[in-house]
């Protein structure tokens, strides 16, 4: 595992002890998933973290502001143009930026069992659940490093995916544009009895 991993490792950590402390629901997505995954540290390192909104209505931004309250190691700016929260791990140097996003906006509504899954004591989206945010993401900004998660994860992890999570027709337009992962999208439709 690179150093780089290794960082980021280290303030996805630290985050996610401050929000189990305050029983916030979370999980990690980004292309920092492929670099622990793949144990190859990745040009573009972005760590998002997915976060609940509380029972009674309190926003994911609110939540998170609290639970890292009077943390040493983290301080959080929002950016309220562009409706963005970003928590940053000053104890790494340089400095890590993590975005949160909204559950429900970005990734599942909920953040359970059936959506998330431990790596290293951390919670991450499942891959199907990866899939179907990066897609989202894909089909909007068009972005190569999107597009290079999605192929890394359904070329290396197509049997563990559920076809249920994923938008068929994003899917299938995806192959279109990028061949390389037509067979491996082909393979788990067969799996699903599909065409």
């Amino acid at each position: 595992m690179s150093s780089e991993t290794r960082r980021l490792i280290e303030a996805a950590t630290a985050i996610s002890q401050l929000l189990h402390a305050n029983s916030v629901a979370h999980a990690f997505y980004g292309s920092f998933v492929v670099s622990v995954l793949s144990h190859n540290p990745r040009s573009s390192d972005e760590i998002f973290c997915i976060v609940e909104g509380g029972s009674s209505g309190t926003h994911p931004f609110r939540r998170v502001r609290q639970a890292v309250a009077g943390s040493e190691n983290f301080t959080t700016t929002h950016s309220p143009w562009s409706n963005r929260l970003h928590a940053t791990y000053r104890t790494a140097i340089p400095a890590i930026e993590i975005e949160i996003l909204p559950a429900g906006e970005h990734g599942p509504r909920r953040l359970d069992s059936s959506t998330i899954i431990s790596m290293q004591g951390i919670p991450f989206l499942t891959v199907s659940e990866f899939i179907r945010a990066k897609l989202k993401s894909w089909a909007i900004r068009g972005s190569a490093s999107d597009a290079q998660d999605i192929l890394y994860i359904l070329c290396q992890h197509w049997n563990r995916l559920d076809i249920n999570r994923i938008p068929e027709v994003d899917m299938n337009h995806f192959v279109t544009c990028h061949r390389a992962g037509a067979l491996s999208w082909a393979a788990l439709k067969r799996k699903y009895g599909m065409r």
